[in-house]
């Protein structure tokens, strides 16, 4: 990442496309991240960092990478053994020890404690071995570590703000020590993937996410803030937990509730100012949506879960049409599920037909039915539904089934959303593959226990028709000779392109138009040969690039709405988008 330092002068980094390049965006007041590899910077903490403190600050410390000439410079003799490794070796070392792990949980522990110790080698660590650690620091680990989080804590990785601290919550956005925050990722832990409620301990979820905005999105570790909100729990589990970690009483809810969320967003604006976003996850459908709607057109907010799901499922059944055929306006959809994930989903599907159809949104969603927990959602349901359900309920007979719904719409594509598992049947299953010559299956919900079927359930039922993805990582499937690679609706394809891109351009909004802009630019990323092995997304291990195509997809978009605050716009967004993000490679200290 060669860039000039300018931190003088009348120059921004923005008013131009070659000068400077940023690592996230954010104000480099140190020089790090625009110093090239081979320039001296100052490991500064409160004052230059040395000695025993230089190796306890996870932000300079480099282990036995130091070499001669810093460990004599920086008080360094004697506190490492003598022998000088690469970071290449480091890594190298580091992931021989992770594979001798058997359970997953224990290499989440081991990730952390690296995050904890040594900052940049985490994220090269991530970045270079991304589709081995990715089910590592997120999906489906990190829902096992969220469960045990109050026996695994070590020490605080973000903001903890709870009703004790209605009234100072600007206080407490102060004691964080990072200033020019950028990204927050907020939780108030009541709906942890497909676990529930988990309270403090869905802290996890917030690390998880931000440590991808890092690796995947390119934002610098010190832009990013995980922040749980504590309202209480009412999973008795933990209440009764003597090593839970949050309050012990029921949640919160109605007015203080609110009170509270009105101080932490008001607070966070008056901090970090205007163009920070707040990513919403894991709340429960019934705050998910109010807080959405709530703040949509004062605050830079997006929530992941209706969002961001949304945006990768399109992703994924637009690049599927090379498979399957027909344009989107061609097809039926049936979802199993009704929550944020699916009404999520199916807005943005239909806001992407009437985009291509130029037909009102009203008509594009007569195309997509809705399967809850009391079955299809029909107009003469209505008066007892949610209100984020009723643009779903068309006129139909009542189906309480979901193999009856299938029967009775004959979709092309089933999607499940539903949080719980083994709920795509092997008759279900066999009904979609009836009805279509290439069934597109996507089971959603996370963790894997959570999946509505498995790779080998979708493949071996509808005998190697269906094309099949799934929220939780699967192995390939060997059926009747052949190889199938289940592809991964992950979120991660979105959200840390999407991020980046919002930050370029200085969003002062998000629009649904650039979530549409980022699906059709994942879309893009899917080549000749993924088609070939049936995938629909394009794999992790170019995740960089194709997060800095989403970014430059969702930046032009932003600077066609009038959204954007860096101006001129810069000429190559791609380019930008790529100078922009963070390098983990060590620094040579003075």
């Amino acid at each position: 990442m060669a860039s000039t330092l300018i931190n003088g002068g009348d120059y921004s980094v923005l008013d131009m496309d070659n000068k400077a390049g940023y690592g996230g965006g954010v104000d480099d007041v140190y020089g790090e991240d625009s110093a090239t590899e081979d320039q001296l910077v100052t490991p500064w903490t409160v004052s230059v960092a040395s000695g025993y403190n230089l190796l306890r600050d996870p932000h300079h410390n480099k282990g036995l990478a130091f070499t001669e000439k810093e460990r004599d410079a920086h008080y360094l003799r004697g506190l490492l053994p003598p022998a000088v490794l690469t970071q290449e070796l480091q890594e190298k070392r580091l992931m021989h020890n992770l594979r001798q792990y058997e359970v997953p949980l224990h290499r989440y522990t081991a990730m952390m404690d690296l995050q904890e110790r040594n900052e940049r080698l985490f994220y090269k660590l991530l970045i270079d071995n991304v589709e081995e650690l990715l089910p590592v620091v997120y999906t489906p680990t990190v829902g096992e570590a969220c469960q045990k989080y109050g026996s695994i804590f070590r020490r605080p990785q973000g903001l903890y703000i709870s009703l004790k601290e209605k009234g100072k919550i600007l206080e407490v956005l102060k004691n964080w020590p990072e200033r020019n925050i950028q990204v927050i990722v907020v939780t108030d832990g009541e709906r942890i993937l497909g676990l529930g409620d988990l309270g403090c301990q869905g802290m996890g979820i917030p690390v998880g996410k931000l440590s991808l905005y890092t690796a995947l999105g390119g934002l610098r570790p010190s832009a990013c803030l995980p922040i749980t909100i504590d309202v209480g729990t009412n999973n008795e589990k933990l209440l009764n937990d003597e090593f839970y970690i949050g309050l012990r009483h029921k949640r919160a809810t109605g007015q203080e509730y609110a009170e509270l969320l009105e101080e932490f967003m008001t607070a966070v604006k008056q901090n970090y100012g205007e163009k920070v976003l707040i990513q919403f996850e894991d709340f429960a459908n019934h705050n998910a949506f109010e807080l959405l709607s709530r703040y949509s057109s004062s605050h830079l907010v997006f929530n992941d879960d209706i969002q961001g799901t949304a945006s990768v499922v399109l992703a994924g059944l637009i690049s599927a049409l090379k498979l399957v055929g027909g344009k989107l306006a061609d097809h039926n959809f049936l979802f199993l599920g009704a929550g944020e994930a699916g009404t999520g989903i199916a807005e943005l599907i239909a806001l992407e037909i009437s985009k291509q159809t130029k037909t009102p949104v009203e008509e594009t969603r007569k195309k997509i039915w809705l399967v809850d927990s009391k079955g299809l959602i029909v107009k003469s349901r209505i008066g007892s539904l949610q209100h984020f359900k009723r643009p779903w309920a068309h006129e139909h007979e009542p189906v309480k089934e979901l193999l009856d719904a299938v029967k009775a719409i004959k979709p092309t594509v089933l999607i499940g959303s539903s949080g719980v598992g083994k709920t795509f049947t092997k008759e279900v299953v066999e009904a979609m593959a009836s009805l279509n010559e290439k069934p597109l299956i996507l089971a959603l919900s996370n963790p894997t226990s959570q999946s509505e079927c498995t790779a080998e359930e979708a493949y071996t039922w509808s005998k190697g028709r269906a094309i099949f993805a799934s929220g939780s990582p699967f192995d390939p499937v060997n059926y009747e000779g052949k190889v199938f690679v289940p592809g991964q609706a992950n979120n991660a394809y979105i959200f840390p392109g999407f991020g980046l891109g919002l930050i370029i351009s200085g969003a002062i909004r998000v629009h649904d138009d650039m979530l549409l802009a980022a699906s059709e630019a994942l879309a893009a990323q899917v080549s000749e040969e993924n088609y070939e092995k049936g995938l629909i997304y394009p794999p992790f291990t170019n995740i960089r690039k194709i997060s800095a195509h989403i970014a430059a997809n969702v930046a032009a978009k932003v600077y066609e709405l009038g959204l954007a605050s860096h101006l001129p716009r810069p000429k190559d967004l791609v380019k930008y988008a790529e100078s922009c993000m963070y390098s983990p490679l060590y620094r040579s200290y003075r």
